[in-house]
Parts: structure tokens; C-alpha cells; sequence
């Protein structure tokens, strides 16, 4: 099979030291109240032999699921979420400051913790496992994922702490951390992002305590499973859960993006959750997906340890909040360390109205290459992966335009074309040789 694709891309690409610095750390289940827990942002990857993997000092060895590059380990432990001012950073702040006043407890405390500092390694009972994902689901495989080895890899979703911190005894939180998948290379993907997930559990009380002649209402029973509930929930239960995250929703984006903001639901599927909704809002004229959620699934509850609450959950990205509330136009701007893209978001207070300033107006520079390729192991991903790792943040986007199967030899050769925008100069000289490399390394090595 032949392939053509296009390279489009660019921004600043350069090596990071590596140095074993951070420790693992477990999930803090004390002081749930506290503002935040966080580990250092410094960090540690480096491989002190080729069949082991050293990460935040812990010793991976490697087999055949390992897959993750040096670029990707770089990338560990950089936490721009915890970076101040860093516009994630700036997002983040505004959810959590909204939970905090919206939403506080019985004791006069803010209802929802927060947790920003659990380690990106999780194993693959943690990241699929736990979350009732069945082990032929496409989100498993390693086309898609960086796995350290078969049993460790980097988290693909903050979904993954959800089990460890409902079964620590909490019952109402957020998890935000760096998130790792395998993706195209384009303006809004990048193999490293951000997300924030949220938890809320109610028991029967906290649920039907404010419901007139609620005493006799109940959150289970033996029943069907239908496209609105769960067979173990009353759909009263079902109502009134789906009705408090859509509300609970609903105001942080009100709040975040301004009064009279046009929210609309759409109906999806995940598998730890049903049922389950997607939300859109209608920003500038423009309706955009901005989070997933639902109704828990009962299931993940119970082995939890909470088989007396159900509950909600919801996730969403970091990046693509704040691409759309700053006008961002590319992923990669996140990553840069130019001061005309991070003073613009030294504001004094988190709420301040913010539009960014393009840093460059520079024309890309469009490169088509084509080689052949193996039809047994190749994976899209891996050519992504090997042009990210030798071009870096030069490369702005990849499409493949054609491809072709040989009849005789079922070899495919492939056709890619290339975009490259640096954000502050022109691509010249060495940034063509750069790009070039990746033609020639993708040809000698066969991916």
C-alpha cells in the first residue's frame, strides 16, 4: 500500500536533559480539603540500560509493549498546570475557584478536593481496567497509547485515578494532570495534554433530602437496563443525578465563558459511564464539544467500595478550554517557552479577560514525501511518533494524501505532506535538512 501524506508544523524543537529526580508518589488521602497536591515540576526519565526504563525513580523494564520515546519522556513531570500563569494553569485556577465557592460542605469547607500532582505512570489495571473498559475496546491498543511495558503505562485519561480516590473514602473531587495518547499531528493535537475530571457521589439522603415526600424514594432496584438508566437504578435516582451535573456544568461554563451562553447535550457512549452526554456550547456562533460525562457506572462504584452512593463523572481538556476562551490557534503554543507567549498571561487576578497576540505571521513551508513500508507492523502512529521525535515542535501538521498497495509484494509505499510554521522565524536552511531527516530516518528504518 502507498501512502502521501502532507507535513505541516512548526514551532521551536530542542533536547531536555533528562535527570532521575522525582519520586512516585502515591494518592494524599489526607487533608481532603486542602487546596491542591502537587509533586515537584521537575523530573526524571533516563534509561540506564536498553531493557529498562527509568521514570520519576522508578525502574520500568522494558518488553514487547514498550513504546514510549525520549521526546514523550521528556515531557514528564514538566506540569504546566501547575506552572503559574501558564494559561492551563489560568484554567485550572478558574475551575477550581469556582468549585470552591459554588460548591461547600457541611462544615463550612469546600465540598470538592482537588488532586494535581498524581503520577502520569498508572498501570493498565488503573488506566483500562477500572474503568470497566473490555480488553478488545480500541482504546487498549498500542497503536494508540505509550506503554512503559505490558503492565505500566502513561495515563491516557485522568479517568484513571477515579477508582483509587473513591475507594480512599472520597466522595467528591478533581483530578488534573498531563494525559499521554498517540495521535495526528495537527493544530489541535499534540501527544501530551491536559484534563481535569470530576467526581460527585450522593448517598440516599444527600440526594432526596430536598425533595418533597422524598423519604420514600430510593437510589436501586432490580430492574432493566434502558437507554436512560442503568438496570440497578430508580429512575428517580437517574433523574435527579443527571439533572445536578448538567446544572453543575451549565454553571461553570456560564462562568468561565460569560452570562447567556447556549449549552446543548448530546447523547454518547463511554464505557464507565451511562448514560452518558457530551456538552456543547455556542461560542462566537460556533458550536463546539468542550466536555464528556454521565451518570457512573454502578459497577466501578461498587468495587470501589461505595455500593451505597451512585454518582457522576465528567472530564475535560485543559487546552481546549483554553484555545477557545484565549483564541489559541495551535496546541504547541502551550509547550513554548517564548516571553511573548507566557507574559500575555501574567494577569493580577485569574478572572481577566485575555486575547492572545500571534507571535508570528510567517507562511508555512509545505514538503511532500513518500517511501515504502511494510503492511504488517505499520501503524499511523508510529510515523507520527518518529517525525515529532527528529522535527520536534517544527512540524505543525501531517496529512496523508495517498497510498497504494504493491500486487506483487503487498508492500505500501506511502505519501505525506508536510506544513512547518515556526512561531517567531521563517523555516530555512537547517530546519529544511531537519524535516529532510525525517524522510530519509523513515525509509532506512521501515518504521
Amino acid at each position: 500500500m502507498a501512502m502521501i501524506w502532507k507535513f505541516m508544523g512548526v514551532a521551536k524543537y530542542s533536547k531536555t536533559a533528562l535527570s532521575p529526580k522525582v519520586k512516585v508518589r502515591g494518592i494524599p488521602t489526607h487533608s481532603r480539603h486542602s487546596s491542591s497536591k502537587s509533586v515537584p515540576s521537575d523530573f526524571g526519565a533516563n534509561t540506564p540500560c536498553s531493557n529498562t526504563v527509568e521514570l520519576l525513580g522508578k525502574a520500568y523494564p522494558q518488553d514487547d509493549y514498550s513504546n514510549v520515546t525520549e521526546k514523550i519522556l521528556s515531557k514528564v513531570g514538566k506540569n504546566l498546570h501547575n506552572k503559574k500563569h501558564h494559561p492551563l494553569w489560568l484554567i485550572k485556577e478558574q475551575v477550581k475557584d469556582h468549585f470552591y465557592k459554588q460548591y461547600i460542605g457541611r462544615r463550612g469547607t469546600p465540598l470538592f478536593s482537588v488532586y494535581d500532582g498524581l503520577s502520569p505512570v498508572v498501570t493498565v489495571q488503573q488506566n483500562f481496567d477500572s474503568l470497566l473498559i473490555p480488553q478488545t475496546h480500541a482504546s487498549r491498543r498500542k497503536e494508540d497509547n505509550y506503554y512503559l511495558n505490558r503492565d505500566h503505562m502513561l495515563r491516557a485519561h485522568t479517568s484513571a485515578h477515579q477508582w483509587d480516590l473513591i475507594h480512599s473514602g472520597l466522595d467528591a473531587f478533581l483530578a488534573v494532570g498531563d494525559v499521554y495518547r498517540r495521535d495526528t499531528i495537527d493544530n489541535t493535537h499534540y501527544p501530551v495534554f491536559h484534563q481535569m475530571e470530576g467526581v460527585r457521589l450522593f448517598s440516599c439522603h444527600e440526594l432526596f433530602s430536598n425533595i418533597k415526600d422524598g423519604e420514600g424514594l430510593q437510589l436501586f432496584e432490580q430492574g432493566h437496563r434502558t437507554a436512560h438508566k442503568q438496570e440497578c437504578h430508580t429512575m428517580e435516582a437517574v433523574r435527579l443525578v443527571e439533572f445536578n451535573l448538567k446544572q453543575v456544568l451549565t454553571k461553570l461554563m456560564t462562568h468561565i465563558f460569560g452570562d447567556g451562553l447556549q449549552v446543548r447535550w448530546v447523547d454518547c457512549y463511554f464505557p464507565f459511564t451511562h448514560p452518558s452526554f457530551e456538552m456543547e456550547i455556542n461560542f462566537q456562533g460556533e458550536w463546539m464539544e468542550v466536555l464528556g460525562c454521565g451518570v457512573m457506572e454502578q459497577q466501578l462504584v461498587n468495587s470501589a467500595g461505595a455500593q451505597d452512593k451512585i454518582g457522576w463523572a465528567f472530564g475535560l481538556g485543559l487546552e481546549r478550554l483554553a484555545m477557545i476562551l484565549y483564541n489559541i490557534p495551535d496546541i504547541r503554543l502551550f509547550w513554548s517557552e517564548d516571553e511573548r507567549f507566557l507574559k500575555q498571561f501574567i494577569v493580577p487576578h485569574i478572572w481577566q479577560k485575555i486575547k492572545f497576540q500571534p507571535l508570528s505571521r510567517y507562511p508555512p513551508l509545505i514538503n511532500d514525501i513518500s517511501f515504502w513500508l511494510p503492511s504488517e507492523t505499520y501503524s499511523k502512529n508510529d510515523f507520527y511518533d518518529l517525525a515529532r521525535t527528529i522535527g520536534g515542535d517544527l512540524i505543525e501538521k501531517v496529512v496523508l494524501v495517498d497510498e497504494f498497495t504493491h500486487p506483487n509484494s503487498a508492500a505500501f509505499p506511502s505519501e505525506w505532506h508536510r506544513q512547518l510554521r515556526r512561531q517567531s522565524q521563517s523555516c530555512k536552511g537547517q530546519r529544511r535538512s531537519a524535516i529532510a531527516t525525517v524522510s530519509f530516518t523513515a525509509t532506512r528504518r521501515g518504521l
